[in-house]
């Protein structure tokens, strides 16, 4: 069987954006004649009404809008970091080295910003610079120690492209500390448990992940684990569990090792 890595649980939390700055509602418009109203709306909108425009249209997806929406708020405030920040999550998609400058903007006009370091990283992460989304992981950390998020994905970074198991099991047993609602930081501390050799320990973990949220990546997971300690029976247990989610890629990967196995 091919090793085990922590790629697949990585890939649930990539490009989440973590601590969005908060909505503040916008005021109606008054109505002051059909004709003029948008376009004197447009002209008295301050920054904050731009952004806070922006972050509807992202929430809605639509990211264009979004981005102009943010342009909008930065060319009124030059210094408004959370917009340079706001604007680099509307743009990862299809511009990640724009996106890359925009959080990196937001860093420079406000150095104590958390998210954008941690927003900066996760794309960093995704560009397979490793190095460069440690340094800016630690950073957020840093800034923000109750940043559980950011210890989930620096230990992500650490098993997954450094080998760095027991790194990664510190940062995730962080992560938790937290947060004890965590189900990604326990099943992705189970599986770097399982690299070391710990499996009981990393059973114990699979148990707490699923017991918190029970999908088939989990079960799954924990399916390799028993089949490193031998224990075919409770692998096909798992297998069949997760099977049960057949609109998933790995309940459907799960039923053919069923079929294959079991």
């Amino acid at each position: 069987m091919p090793r085990v890595t922590t790629a697949f649980a990585a890939a649930l939390a990539l490009f989440v954006p973590i601590g969005r700055p908060l909505l503040v509602g916008l005021a109606p418009a008054v109505g002051i004649g059909a004709g003029l109203l948008s376009t004197q709306a447009a002209y008295s909108m301050s920054a904050e009404d731009w952004f806070n425009s922006g972050l509807d249209k992202f929430d809605s997806k639509d990211y264009q809008g979004a981005i102009s929406d943010y342009t909008r708020a930065i060319a009124i405030d030059p210094l408004y970091s959370d917009a340079y920040n706001s604007r680099g999550l509307a743009r990862e998609l299809s511009d990640p080295k724009g996106a890359i400058a925009d959080f990196s903007k937001a860093i420079e006009t406000n150095p104590q910003n958390a998210d954008a370091y941690s927003n900066r990283a996760q794309l960093k992460l995704t560009l397979e610079d490793y190095q460069g989304a440690l340094a800016d992981f630690s950073i957020a950390i840093e800034i923000n120690p109750k940043d559980s998020y950011s210890y989930l994905l620096r230990g992500v970074t650490k098993a997954t492209e450094l080998d760095d198991f027991q790194g990664a099991i510190d940062d995730y047993t962080k992560a938790i500390e937290i947060n004890p609602l965590d189900a990604d930081a326990y099943g992705n501390r189970a599986i770097s448990k399982a690299e070391l050799g710990d499996l009981k320990s990393a059973i114990a973990d699979h148990d707490k992940s699923i017991m918190l949220d029970p999908d088939p990546l989990r079960y799954w997971s924990r399916s390799r684990t028993k089949f490193k300690m031998g224990d075919l029976e409770g692998r096909c247990a798992d297998l069949k569990k997760a099977a049960e989610f057949d609109d998933s890629y790995f309940g459907r990967m799960s039923a053919y090792d069923v079929k294959e196995e079991c």
